[in-house]
C-alpha cells in the first residue's frame, strides 16, 4: 500500500445463522463468526484485515443484524459486499458496507440494541434451529407481558447476568419489552443500551417460569431486587435468540 494512500473506517451489516458458529467472537479452539468473516475479508483484500464487532452472540444465537468496523483504503464498497457474499458460506450475509468517520467504533458507539427470542407453541421440525420449542407447557401471555413490563422500571440486572462476568456495572436501560404471538409463534422483543453477558436468555427464562405459574408478579420483582443469578430462571436454548438491530448516531456516516 502507498504510504499516499489514505486509510479509512467501513461499518459492514451481517447477518448469519448461528447454528454452525461458537458464537461472534474468535476463540482459539472453535470456529467463530468473526474468524470466517475476518478470513473472507483480508483474503479479499490481499491484506491481513482486523475487524471489531459491536458485540458477542453466545454459540447458536444468531444475528438479524449485526454490525462491525475495518480500517481500509479507498475500495468499491458495492462491489466488496458482493464479491463477499459470493465467497462466504450460506450461513453468513452481508447486507452493506459503508463508509464511516475515522473514529467511528462499532461496539462503543452503539446507542441501542435489540434482541427478539423466539418460541414455538409445539413442535415444528422446521424450526428446531432458530425456535425454543414448547408442547408440554401452557402460558399465560398476558402475565409474562406484564411482568415484562416491570423491567422497564429498573436499572440494575445483576440478577440475569452470567456469573463471574467482569463488568463495571450491571445497569442497562431497557426501553422495550415485550410479548407478541402470532398463531404458534411467540416472540420476546427486548432493547437496550446495553446488555449483560446471557441476559436476555434469563430473562425469557425467568419469564417463561411466570408464564407456567411457577412464579408470581411479586416473585419476578423480587428476584430483580435481590440481585442474585441463582435465583432468576434458567436461561433458555440459544437457538431462541436473535440479535436484530445495532442503532448508532447518524453523526458518525459519511
Amino acid at each position: 500500500m502507498s504510504k499516499n494512500q489514505k486509510i479509512s473506517r467501513y461499518f459492514i451489516e451481517l447477518s448469519y445463522h448461528g447454528k454452525s458458529y461458537h458464537g461472534w467472537q474468535i476463540q482459539p479452539d472453535a470456529i467463530s463468526v468473526q474468524e470466517v468473516l475476518q478470513q473472507a475479508i483480508s483474503t479479499l483484500l490481499k491484506k491481513d484485515i482486523t475487524i471489531v464487532g459491536a458485540g458477542r452472540t453466545d454459540a447458536g444465537v444468531h444475528a438479524k443484524q449485526l454490525i462491525a468496523h475495518f480500517d481500509f483504503d479507498e475500495l468499491d464498497k458495492e462491489n466488496l459486499k458482493k464479491r463477499l457474499n459470493a465467497f462466504l458460506p450460506d450461513s453468513i450475509s452481508i447486507k452493506s458496507v459503508v463508509q464511516v468517520t475515522n473514529d467511528a467504533h462499532a461496539r462503543f458507539d452503539a446507542i441501542s440494541r435489540s434482541y427478539e427470542y423466539q418460541i414455538w407453541l409445539g413442535k415444528n421440525p422446521f424450526l428446531m434451529d432458530t425456535t425454543w420449542q414448547i408442547h408440554s407447557k401452557k402460558l399465560d401471555i398476558a402475565k409474562m407481558n406484564e411482568a415484562a413490563a416491570i423491567l422497564l422500571n429498573y436499572t440494575d440486572f445483576k440478577c440475569f447476568s452470567k456469573s463471574k462476568t467482569d463488568v463495571f456495572t450491571y445497569d442497562c436501560d431497557i426501553t422495550k419489552a415485550n410479548w407478541i404471538v402470532k398463531d404458534d409463534l411467540l416472540v420476546f422483543y427486548i432493547s437496550a443500551n446495553r446488555f449483560l453477558r446471557n441476559m436476555v436468555r434469563a430473562i425469557v427464562g425467568t419469564l417463561y417460569n411466570v408464564g407456567i405459574g411457577k412464579i408470581s408478579i411479586a416473585e419476578f420483582i423480587k428476584i430483580i431486587e435481590s440481585k442474585d443469578r441463582t435465583k432468576a430462571g434458567i436461561s433458555v436454548p440459544a437457538q431462541g435468540l436473535f440479535l436484530t438491530k445495532v442503532t448508532y448516531p447518524t453523526s458518525i456516516y459519511k
